[in-house]
């Protein structure tokens, strides 16, 4: 079946598969691979080229809702087997995670677009939080309290919610998946997924490890499908006790009031509008290398990208210099080509909207140092820096998903922290300064829920991920992204 609809696909690069069941185009509940009504699906496509890559199932409310009585089914059994038992489960996903790492970043950077070496790299950090968790289930543990009523023995302890819903955006497919998953798992939670239709890929072959790992049949469900009528359902059915959500602060709105009549626990990650600031006493090279990789990973479409570029005016001529020549080197290509280093936009509306920012911006007094040129008929965007960008120019305000760096120059510490916190966002900030004392101030003035200090990666299994304001509530990652998925629970028994 799977050689037949690579046959009829034709995309060359299906064939690099080593395993060609990662391959799946159905959604998966209750340990069954299932379509939609009547048949239904949808083309996805790579942005890269173009060519078809799959035709997914396209599900609806009605599939969701038996994805949900599919967990809702399967949560008693699964939160009543002993943590290390759940933990060994998670283990063998992660191993077997590690050892598809070539297939799934191949589907990676084919629904995606990003560059291999990323996709590799995303597939060894999403393994992480699987590994991590394992780890972590073992370790939920009941707390006895300093009894202050005579006669009486006081426990809290930590019980899973019930059905975790986990809706997961489309510029990091895998990792978001388990980070989200793993964590819910490891609780004693049942999942129901809806992956982007973007890239649903590389969430269902996800799944295709997840059952061979053994987790039962209801426990880990994958609907694929037009986001609204799921995500409707899912917020709405009384048995989900949980959202986490990955993805804009508009959605994020909506999810909210969707979910408020049931009152669950919601987890969110959401837009970011991350400043990076450069003081005059930064080393120039060191600078420019953390500006360019802060900016360009994953092609600028990050939430975590630095989208305002505030640089010291006295360092501010050398380092655009040096900055918009580093730029202008970057590969532009197809993620599966060789040395490339930018790839494609996800879509044709983040090309429009690219566009529009660029020329708003160039409107507005901003200068292009380099780039700027887009592909008629593509969904590439050359890598562009822009200097001289005004604070209330569209690109500087709005989070922007693309290879498009906005540098403005500033002259003291209290006028760039007041400029970096006017956001209504605070995920991440970024801070390159020689002054420890600098670094430390800032890291407590600066209205973010991460802050990295000459240093780009800052994110990983052990930390909390996520950020303050209507960036999102919440963490993700650690202990913290666990007890996400869990309620305390206190008992008070009577010795007598």
């Amino acid at each position: 079946m799977i050689a037949t609809a690579l046959k009829q696909i034709g995309h060359p690069a299906l064939g690099r598969l080593n395993d060609r069941r990662l391959l799946r185009e159905l959604a998966y509940i209750d340990g069954r691979w299932v379509g939609g009504r009547q048949a239904a699906s949808f083309e996805l496509k790579d942005p890269g080229s173009g060519a078809i890559l799959a035709h997914i199932a396209s599900l609806g409310a009605e599939e969701t809702g038996r994805a949900v009585d599919a967990a809702a089914r399967a949560f008693p059994a699964w939160k009543a087997l002993p943590p290390q038992e759940r933990a060994a489960r998670l283990r063998a996903w992660h191993q077997l995670i590690l050892a598809a790492r070539e297939d799934l970043a191949l589907l990676m950077t084919l629904e995606q677009g990003k560059p291999l070496a990323e996709s590799r790299g995303e597939i060894d950090y999403g393994a992480s939080f699987v590994e991590w968790y394992a780890e972590e289930a073992k370790r939920v543990n009941a707390e006895s309290v300093t009894s202050h009523l005579p006669g009486a023995h006081m426990q809290v302890s930590r019980e899973p919610l019930g059905v975790a819903a986990l809706m997961t955006p489309w510029n990091f497919p895998s990792a978001m998946v388990t980070r989200k998953a793993a964590a819910a798992l490891a609780a004693g939670c049942t999942v129901v997924l809806h992956p982007s239709s973007y890239t649903p890929l590389s969430a269902l072959a996800l799944a295709e490890l997840a059952e061979r790992a053994g987790l039962p049949a209801g426990v880990f469900n994958v609907v694929t499908g037009e986001a609204a009528p799921i995500a409707r359902r899912l917020c709405e059915d009384t048995r989900v006790r949980v959202v986490s959500f990955t993805g804009s602060t508009e959605i994020g709105r909506l999810i909210a009031a969707q979910c408020a009549p049931s009152v669950k626990r919601l987890v969110m990650e959401l837009g970011g509008n991350a400043p990076l600031i450069v003081f005059g006493d930064a080393d120039l090279d060191r600078a420019v290398k953390i500006a360019v990789d802060a900016k360009f990973a994953t092609s600028g479409q990050d939430c975590l990208a630095a989208n305002r570029i505030f640089v010291q005016r006295s360092l501010y001529p050398a380092f655009c210099e040096a900055f918009s020549h580093r730029v202008a080197a970057l590969k532009l290509g197809h993620g599966l080509e060789e040395e490339t280093d930018i790839g494609p936009l996800m879509h044709e509306r983040a090309v429009a909207r690219t566009k529009e920012r660029i020329a708003d911006a160039l409107q507005r007094g901003a200068r292009k140092l380099t780039g700027g040129d887009i592909e008629a008929g593509s969904l590439f965007v050359s890598p562009t820096v822009l200097a001289d960008v005004p604070d209330d120019a569209l690109i500087m305000r709005e989070e922007v998903f693309a290879p498009v760096a906005s540098i403005t120059p500033f002259d003291d510490e209290d006028e760039v922290v007041a400029r970096a916190n006017a956001t209504e966002y605070g995920l991440v900030a970024y801070v390159v300064t020689e002054n420890a004392g600098r670094a430390l101030r800032l890291s407590r003035v600066l209205e973010y829920g991460m802050v990295a200090v000459n240093r780009v990666k800052l994110t990983g299994a052990p930390i909390p991920f996520g950020g303050v304001k209507q960036s999102g509530m919440g963490r993700e990652g650690s202990r913290h992204g666990l007890e996400a998925f869990t309620d305390l629970k206190y008992t008070c028994l009577d010795l007598a």
